[in-house]
């Protein structure tokens, strides 16, 4: 690649992957990109990243950081990534020092108005009448940058940040909608301009994103969003972020990205596990093609072989996604989390537990649940191969309390749930927990993925009858043995229900629910049951039983471990049987 006497470089191939060392644009004093330029440049830094060159793409974009507004969104971008995988306070501080950079060269861009016209924008945005080609782009990059401000804010540990926070994003909000109404506007033979296709991909992103990720929150939280200018519309969502997905703009990976994480995890965490790997697949294939040893590709190929069962071909793959990189140890973390999990399913619990020990070396993310997860792994071994490891139980879950951390002035709904698990070790004579690993094998949803080999679920189902029988026999139960039981009964219902037995389930189910009043300490248990047994009536073809079941688990239950996370699910599952407690009015402000 070349670059001519009037600064700017020309055309690149589509797969042209340049090397670093070769000039950019000149130093950092050197004048403003024009936006054709620019874009082309950010895409081969697109390029760099995805081709695993991390630190090549930042030394690219460097350069002109300070004058191009794409260069600048590029480059805190990318420092935002590698802040939110780290979670170290350096890294998130370089991050938020790059977004504020960012933030004043877009505001160059921008288009200049007086103080009482910045007042007004301040709430509703720029006008979006008259705005040059380049003063268009500049809206999308600043509320592209503000909206990546705004969630870093959020991980700061106080009051003040959760609000700057939220103005923040709904600031960006108002400027995405604004954006979109310039492309309603626009005429045709403006839409043409070779610029435009990334103009209205952006578009396509962050009104997708607001409306998908806001559709996700309960209905009564969803009502307040609304009233403060927010819509959640998940249908409008997957159209806008399909459109920037399959388009040709600089953004499509972004929104690629997005509607992965969507399917890959969001519905199975936040949702009733119901993936479209279908989608999946189609999204991820032309990225796979084009950066076959992308890590961010093994990854993704690795996530859709889990959730069809596929684990020993996802074990491969999340390996190989370790190996073809090591500059971002931050992708081995999350392919150690998932490698924890495959095995898991298996019951292979040792090298479950070989991953989660690299988690508590390694990683910073969440350290209460990594030390947590270690000693419920080492639980489901026998206590001679706990010893020959050099570990001790008690010691690991007395740790967990003491590791919590918080997010936007909140603790952490699963480190919560552990350490109030781990609780039970801090007497002189602790309490064993019973089945602890496929107990938070159920947090994250993970039965409705291990059922997709009936061969492995009829495996865990024997672990809990095992578990069942030595509860039964135990000649000094104690004051944990009947909240014990109800966990193995709800999780055996769990198995049952993945195996067509739904019968048996449904008597697991009603087992832990009749106990209520006796339940001691784990009252999560009744309300996620009932849960449990309304989609189970729904399996059977009772919408309406199902309906109501659910709805009683969401109206009459407070004040339970991860309430906030059985909500989510509630939300999800009633919007999937048409229930219209679950559904709203349809919103006042466009979207």
């Amino acid at each position: 690649m070349t670059e001519g006497d009037n600064g700017k470089q020309n055309k690149l191939n589509e797969n042209t992957i340049p090397n670093v060392d070769q000039d950019y644009g000149g130093d950092e004093t050197s004048p403003g990109t024009d936006l054709e330029t620019a874009l082309e440049e950010c895409r081969v830094s697109l390029h760099l990243f995805l081709n695993n060159r991390f630190a090549d793409a930042l030394a690219a974009l460097k350069p002109r950081k300070s004058h191009s507004m794409y260069h600048a969104l590029g480059y805190s971008s990318i420092l935002l990534m590698q802040a939110a995988m780290t979670f170290d306070p350096k890294d998130m501080d370089v991050a938020m020092e790059s977004l504020c950079e960012s933030l004043h060269v877009c505001q160059r861009f921008r288009r200049k108005v007086g103080i009482m016209e910045s007042l007004v924008n301040l709430w509703h945005g720029q006008p979006v009448d008259n705005l040059t080609e380049e003063e268009m782009h500049a809206e999308l990059c600043y509320a592209e940058v503000l909206m990546q401000k705004a969630v870093l804010t959020f991980l700061d540990d106080n009051i003040i940040s959760f609000i700057k926070g939220g103005m923040g994003m709904r600031s960006s909000y108002q400027i995405y909608k604004n954006c979109q109404a310039m492309e309603i506007a626009m005429k045709d033979v403006e839409k043409k301009k070779s610029t435009h296709v990334h103009f209205r991909g952006g578009v396509n992103m962050g009104i997708g994103s607001f409306n998908l990720i806001l559709s996700l929150l309960p209905s009564r939280v969803l009502r307040l969003m609304e009233f403060l200018g927010f819509s959640g519309d998940r249908e409008l969502g997957l159209f806008e972020l399909r459109e920037g997905a399959t388009s040709s703009s600089l953004r499509s990976i972004l929104s690629t990205l997005t509607l992965l994480m969507f399917h890959l995890y969001i519905t199975v965490t936040l949702g009733t596990g119901d993936v479209n790997l279908t989608e999946a697949d189609a999204l991820l294939k032309p990225f796979a093609d084009k950066f076959p040893n992308g890590a961010l590709m093994l990854f993704y190929t690795a996530r859709i072989a889990v959730l069809r069962g596929n684990f020993t071909f996802a074990q491969e793959k999340f390996l190989a996604c370790i190996s073809t990189q090591q500059e971002w140890r931050q992708i081995h973390h999350l392919c150690y989390w998932e490698l924890m999990w495959a095995y898991s399913f298996e019951q292979n619990w040792m090298e479950a537990y070989r991953y989660v020990d690299l988690l508590c070396r390694e990683n910073k993310w969440s350290q209460a649940t990594y030390v947590f997860q270690k000693a419920a792994i080492l639980s489901m071994l026998p206590e001679e191969e706990v010893t020959k490891l050099g570990e001790n139980i008690v010691t690991l879950f007395r740790q967990v309390d003491g590791l919590r951390i918080r997010l936007a002035g909140k603790s952490i709904p699963t480190e919560k749930f552990a350490a109030k698990k781990a609780q039970r070790y801090s007497s002189v004579n602790p309490g064993k927990l019973v089945v602890p690993a496929l107990e938070m094998m159920y947090v994250w949803n993970g039965f409705k993925v291990v059922g997709k080999r009936p061969d492995l679920t009829e495996n865990i189902l024997s672990t809990l009858d095992k578990a069942e029988e030595q509860l039964q026999n135990n000649p000094a139960p104690s004051e944990y043995h009947l909240d014990d039981l109800c966990v193995v009964q709800l999780l055996k219902g769990l198995c049952l229900t993945q195996l067509g037995r739904l019968v048996q389930a449904e008597i697991c189910f009603n087992y832990v629910i009749s106990s209520e009043k006796k339940i001691k300490h784990d009252t999560y248990l009744v309300p996620f049951t009932m849960y449990e047994l309304g989609l189970l009536h729904k399996q059977k073809g009772d919408i309406q039983t199902a309906i109501t079941v659910i709805e009683n688990a969401r109206m009459n239950y407070r004040d339970y471990s991860m309430e906030s996370r059985l909500h989510f699910r509630i939300h999800a599952a009633l919007n999937t049987m048409g229930s219209f407690e679950a559904k709203l009015p349809p919103s006042r402000t466009p979207a």
